[in-house]
């Protein structure tokens, strides 16, 4: 198994990260390994089995090039701000450039102990490594950029947290690790030099259109901004919550990172939460938008000692560009739950339209993906299947009454507005029963349903009879109430 590593990180500064060898596990076991992941990634696998792949993504075998290191950078965790963090359980083994030319980080999680362990023990339970590997591969498949998953293996060991599990490592791939929490770092200690060494690094990777821009730090702000926006709005159109939007998980790249407590909300409800730590509710469905503009705040405020040479001036800077965000993120929010309805483009009535079906879901506690799906058989088979889903049809009727007549008012023909409804509501998501069903099974031995499910969120827009069970909401002992990070 060889990996073309090209490092660039293991090059900056030593007070970036540490260098953090893996610890071997006891007996290493591939789960999962992907396949044309690697083969974008320009990975060499032909000589390689399941063994040999199992102990490379485990770290029992650190792969020749690989420069293994733990990232060092701070962070803001519900609110409260830890000055260092870093991998603790996390090890980078180094960079590759894939088949496009982009440059991809490639990560261990689970590994062993680092520098910035805090007397943790490294490792993952693996639960989270299944959880993670579903999830964000389904992510991807929704089109919603992501962190994406190259193996799973188990370790043949025990970790030790509420009770005693099954020990996992976890293989992932992102743009970078970098964070809002990296750049925190270096202004909670006034390191300006290293500060002007992250901006540089950052934009090189992932903003290079802006890298001669007069204003480095500026610039990234305004690019971190724009994916930012348009990430969340992506997360809310698929009903998924991230759970844990400290400031430590929000990458500057713009992909979403760090899957702990997440999940896809089943009925919809915009005051749902599922971390089991978040008891105040902070990071629920729907202030993910303002978390988002919470924490890019946190980014302005590190970025100030480069914006301008007087403080004041830095601050204005700041504060003008954070006041465009909601011009970035409410248009691109509207127009993707307009499309959730057959509509283009969002106005004043589309998007009224659009906002009264929310009201609808959520008064009558409706499942959010099933009643989008089956919105949109309503004009291709004239199902009256989503009538089923209202205890009370009468309210939800006349909205479809009012939803083709703006269909018809806006000259929108019935196959535009299903092929938008097709490509904006999937089928599929990795439903929170169904995930804790693999995970209970795999904690056994059984990787069946882990796969399974892997094989269903793979094409989420496209119906499988096989598969129509994944289709369902919860029964009501089904449901999951609530989800953990696994550290």
């Amino acid at each position: 198994m060889h990996f073309r590593f090209d490092n660039t990180y293991a090059s900056l500064p030593s007070e970036f990260f540490a260098p953090a060898a893996p610890s071997p596990v006891k007996n290493p076991q591939l789960i999962a390994f992907n396949e044309s992941l690697a083969e974008d990634l320009g990975i060499d696998c032909e000589q390689a089995d399941t063994e040999s792949i199992a102990r490379i993504c485990s770290g029992n075998v650190v792969p020749e090039g690989a420069q293994p290191l733990a990232m060092a950078y701070s962070g803001h965790q519900f609110g409260g701000f830890s000055p260092q963090l870093g991998d603790g359980r996390a090890i980078l083994l180094g960079e590759v450039i894939d088949k496009s030319g982009n440059r991809r980080d490639i990560q261990w999680k689970g590994a062993g102990p680092t520098p910035f362990s805090r007397r943790g023990d490294g490792r993952s339970a693996l639960g989270p490594v299944l959880r993670e590997y579903v999830v964000s591969e389904a992510m991807h498949a929704l089109g919603i950029p992501t962190t994406r998953a190259l193996a799973a293996v188990s370790t043949g060991e025990n970790v030790y947290r509420e009770t005693v599990e099954p020990g996992g490592v976890f293989t992932r791939v992102a743009q970078s690790h970098l964070r809002i929490g990296t750049v925190q770092f270096f202004a909670a200690r006034q390191d300006i030099e290293n500060l002007k060494v992250l901006v540089k690094y950052a934009l090189n990777r992932h903003y290079p259109e802006a890298i001669d821009s007069e204003n480095p730090a500026l610039a990234l702000l305004n690019g971190v901004m724009n994916r930012q926006a348009n990430l969340v709005a992506k997360w809310m159109n698929a009903g998924f919550i991230h759970g844990v939007m400290n400031t430590d998980n929000m990458s500057l790249s713009g992909e979403t990172i760090d899957y702990g407590p997440c999940a896809f909300m089943d009925h919809y409800d915009p005051a749902r939460k599922f971390s089991f730590i978040d008891r105040g509710g902070r990071y629920a469905f729907a202030n993910q938008p303002a978390i988002a503009h919470w924490n890019l705040t946190r980014l302005a405020e590190a970025l100030l000692p480069l914006l301008a040479e007087k403080e004041e001036q830095s601050i204005e800077l700041a504060e003008a560009e954070l006041s465009k965000l909601p011009s970035l993120f409410e248009p691109l929010y509207m127009e993707t739950f307009c499309r959730k309805i057959g509509l283009p483009r969002s106005s004043e009535d589309s998007w009224a339209l659009a906002d009264s079906f929310l009201d609808l879901l959520r008064d009558r506690k409706v499942d959010f993906t099933l009643a989008y799906r089956r919105l949109t058989e309503v004009l291709e088979a004239g199902s009256n299947g989503l009538l089923e889903l209202f205890s009370d049809p009468e309210p939800v009727s006349r909205w479809l009454d009012d939803w083709k007549q703006t269909l018809g008012k806006l000259h929108i023909p019935n196959k535009q507005a299903i092929q938008l409804m097709r490509e904006a509501n999937p089928v599929y998501i990795p439903r929170n029963h169904k995930i804790e069903e693999l995970i209970e099974a795999g904690k056994e031995g059984d990787f069946s349903l882990f796969h399974r499910m892997n094989e269903v969120v793979a094409k989420p827009f496209e119906s499988r009879e096989k598969f129509s069970e994944y289709e369902l909401a919860p029964e009501p002992h089904e449901v999951v109430p609530a989800t953990f990070c696994g550290t």
